[in-house]
């Protein structure tokens, strides 16, 4: 890989180089309405006024024993005071992995109400707090929804939901949706503390709370609920004209997730159609976002206000009156419509002349504008508010890099050694694989730093972590220390992250990309938006000037696309149907979507779910169906769990472990050395069932369960990941308890002791694995490879699972995943005449 180097300019202008090179982008640095922002380096506190003075004696990271690349890094003196070639005073061993003080992780401020006066100023400077009356004004009256497009940092996610809270109209709760658990988790506490109370259920007067996956905190007193997307749908279950809020807030409608196409859809029928179940209440509806296409959203919301037809539908096996349904359909299959078309529609990019609504500009910025002729409602209102970002510089790659942990590992420390601090560093990868990997190599090359220098804390942040552990990332980092942030794209948007300058950016993001032909879901590598890509760079502009390092060319960037596509143009839609069938919709192609989907995956969609047994053959919701619906699991790992709950099978709580180790990404810690992997293979080896892959990781946590004296040392000596066992003890908690709840677990079930192994357990368990992914079998060809028995597909089993190199009759697997070639991981071997048995019942 040839040596590349960064430009940067020195106080006398010249350029000085160092690697892996960048070239920065001076049409993407500052743009114009940030000029104002330039006032920060005329002040004598500023980072970028600061003297810097080069160390006359740099060691290099080639006289790192370990470093094999030979790039040097120069530590300088930092602008802060803090000499990086003054001792420290540590040792060398603890040097790249600092302890967390607990001062740092107590309140700033101690008492809430002193917590409240003091962020208060804060607030007042936010860009948004001088448009709260417009706010206000834009939900009074017959005007229900508003579209609010906030760049970043105007503080919207936060204030918003607290303007609303003393209006006339609102009696009830705030709900606002997140994207990501971790934004909705971090939010909310912010927004406890803007307001003086304590959070969730920690006291009964508590204000604001939570709902996420596995995790609900909110008190009978709660105003003010952030929440998942996922999680207002399962709400709608139980609350299908969800009569409990007075207002709903869909924040980053932008990223275009399928419960975001969903909730619009829901709320545009809710709040076009009559109010009889909500007994007259209106329900206010507010939109934002930093890039969304303001036109086509006030498009779909202005056309629900013209067709103004109430439609009500009365689903036999639904459990309430729902607001959300449509017209029957002619078909005898409810949900298809002969009278759609095939494809979704294109959605115009282009808006009226006078004013257009937020694009991408060449720049790698956004323009936005609301305000024209055209949008004009007497029911939806806009507003803009612009952001306080900073300026953020900007550097590509002068060519291509073919790996980019490599690069991003180069950029970490040539930013630790030339920057200042104060300054954290937030790298956004691809998944927990190359976050836990880059996060090893991290800490090994910062042992080989010299003690003078400022040390670093590594922080993974990816969405299978447990939550204390995501909470990590927030708390201030401890003196004399950087923090260096591996993130997935969850740290894409709403979380800002206190303390980063630089953010470097790999831009390749891993997205799920169903094949309709096949049948089934890939886990590809692809790359980002422009949309993507701004959103990545503005978190480095938050709380003052920063750089963004984009480990890809200018020219590659301008390739990109504009906006990320939908996901439910590029899913499996069996999930969002059964959603849509179990809250009343019976015509799912008249569904109003933001851009419905095509013809193709609705029909793939409704016959897998037949296959489930989720609707019946009218295409009604079955009881299994809302059993399904009903817990926060795909339909075939519910369906999965559903079948174990047969009194025939009697495996559910082995079902539920294997359930909840599925929930993550890999128990089992990537090695890479192979004296590591044998080592590995040899404490494993208990561990390893001849079943296969499901049986290894019930086998797996249940010792892990059953081990009561140091569970950790229990992981590190199976070489399994410790982080993932514990978010695996708390989804399996969870589960059973949802399990109880939906009476598919006895409450006097005992849980507290593992049952014993059998072989008439054992397939008990694989015949529910195969009664859930009856699509992803496969049987042994005679040439040795691996062909599915829906759609033909040639398939390998993945190198890390327990069965590999081995030939068996037929395999059921859980996970489809296509890198140079096409992969089944999570696989179990099953005899082939109990896939016929299933295949034929599916018929």
């Amino acid at each position: 890989m040839p040596e590349r180097a960064h430009i940067r300019f020195n106080n006398g202008g010249e350029p000085e180089r160092f690697p892996p090179k960048f070239v920065i982008s001076q049409d993407h640095c500052t743009p114009t309405r940030f000029k104002k922002r330039k006032r920060a380096e005329n002040q004598p506190n500023s980072l970028l006024n600061k003297p810097q003075t080069a160390n006359p004696s740099p060691k290099t990271l080639s006289q790192n024993p370990k470093s094999s690349n030979g790039t040097g890094y120069a530590p300088r003196r930092q602008p802060n005071g803090v000499n990086t070639n003054g001792p420290f005073n540590l040792n060398r061993h603890s040097h790249g992995n600092p302890k967390w003080d607990n001062k740092d992780m107590r309140g700033q401020y101690g008492h809430p109400i002193r917590k409240k006066e003091a962020l208060l100023p804060i607030r007042k400077a936010l860009p948004i707090w001088s448009h709260a009356a417009e706010i206000k004004e834009g939900l009074r009256g017959s005007k229900d929804v508003m579209l609010l497009v906030g760049e970043t940092g105007s503080g919207k996610s936060t204030q918003v939901p607290q303007f609303l809270l003393d209006e006339p109209w609102c009696k009830g709760c705030i709900a606002i949706t997140q994207p990501r658990r971790v934004a909705a988790i971090s939010l909310a506490r912010r927004v406890a503390e803007e307001m003086g109370t304590l959070l969730g259920s920690s006291s009964p007067s508590s204000k604001v709370g939570y709902s996420v996956r596995f995790d609900n905190l909110t008190s009978p007193n709660t105003r003010i609920k952030f929440l998942t997307e996922g999680m207002l749908l399962q709400e709608m279950l139980r609350d299908p004209w969800l009569k409990q809020y007075s207002a709903v807030i869909v924040d980053e409608v932008h990223e275009r997730s399928v419960n975001v196409d969903l909730l619009l859809g829901f709320l545009r029928n809710l709040v076009t159609g009559d109010k009889k179940g909500r007994n007259g209440m209106p329900l206010k509806v507010v939109v934002m976002s930093a890039t969304a296409d303001t036109e086509s959203l006030f498009k779909f919301f202005n056309a629900g206000y013209q067709k103004r037809k109430p439609k009500h539908i009365r689903n036999a096996n639904s459990i309430d009156h729902m607001p959300n349904g449509t017209e029957d359909s002619e078909s005898s299959w409810s949900g298809i419509s002969s009278s759609e078309d095939e494809k979704p529609r294109e959605k115009s990019l282009k808006t009226p002349q006078a004013k257009r609504s937020p694009q991408s500009n060449t720049n790698g910025n956004v323009n936005h504008s609301l305000e024209s002729t055209d949008f004009v409602s007497k029911f939806i209102s806009t507003c803009y508010i612009e952001g306080r970002q900073y300026p953020v510089k900007i550097f590509y790659l002068p060519e291509p890099t073919q790996d980019f942990v490599e690069a991003a590992l180069k950029s970490i420390f040539q930013i630790h050694y030339k920057e200042p601090l104060p300054g954290d560093v937030l790298v956004f990868l691809t998944g927990q694989d190359t976050v836990e990997a880059l996060e090893r190599l991290v800490n090994e090359y910062s042992l080989g730093m010299e003690a003078d220098v400022p040390k670093i804390l590594a922080l993974p942040l990816f969405a299978a972590l447990p939550q204390s552990a995501q909470q990590k990332i927030f708390y201030p980092a401890p003196p004399k220390t950087r923090k260096i942030i591996l993130a997935t794209n969850i740290a894409e948007t709403s979380v800002t992250v206190p303390g980063v300058r630089y953010v470097i950016d790999s831009g390749k993001v891993k997205i799920k990309q169903f094949r309709n032909r096949l049948g089934l879901d890939s886990l590809l590598v692809k790359p980002i938006s422009q949309s993507a890509a701004i959103q990545r760079k503005g978190r480095a502009g938050r709380e003052a000037p920063g750089q963004c390092y984009r480990l890809y060319t200018e020219k590659d960037y301008l390739e990109l696309q504009l906006r990320t596509t939908p996901e439910i143009l590029r899913c499996d839609l069996s999930h969002s149907i059964l959603t849509m069938k179990a809250r009343g919709v019976k015509d799912v192609v008249s569904f109003p979507f933001l851009d419905p989907p095509m013809r193709e995956s609705l029909e793939k969609a409704l016959l897998q779910l037949l296959q489930l047994g989720a609707l019946t053959e009218t295409g009604e919701i079955s009881d299994t169906g809302l059993k399904i619906a009903k817990l926060p699991l795909t339909p075939t790992l519910g369906r999965v769990l559903v079948e174990a709950a047969n009194p025939e099978r009697d495996c559910l709580l082995d079902v539920i472990d294997i359930i909840s180790c599925l929930s993550v990404e890999n128990i089992f810690l990537n090695l890479i050395t192979e004296e590591k992997k044998e080592e590995a293979e040899v404490a494993r080896r208990e561990l390893y069932r001849r079943e296969g892959d499901h049986l290894t990781l019930l086998t797996a946590v249940q010792a892990y369960a059953s081990e009561r004296t140091d569970r950790k040392a229990w992981a590190e000596k199976h070489y399994v990941s410790h982080r993932a066992m514990q978010n695996i003890m708390d989804i399996r908690k969870q589960l059973r308890q949802q399990c109880t709840q939906l009476r598919l677990l006895l409450e006097s079930a005992d849980t507290s002791a593992a049952p014993q192994s059998s072989e008439t357990r054992s397939n008990n368990i694989l015949h529910c694995l195969l009664r859930g992914f009856a699509a992803n079998t496969a049987r042994l060809m005679p040439d040795g490879s691996y062909r599915t028995l829906m759609g033909n597909q040639t398939v390998a089993i993945h190198p890390a699972s327990v069965l590999f190199g081995r030939k068996i009759e037929a395999i059921v697997f859980s996970e489809f995943v296509f890198t140079n070639r096409s992969y089944a991981r999570g696989v179990s071997a099953v005899q082939l005449d109990w896939v016929s048995e299933v295949l034929a019942s599916l018929h």
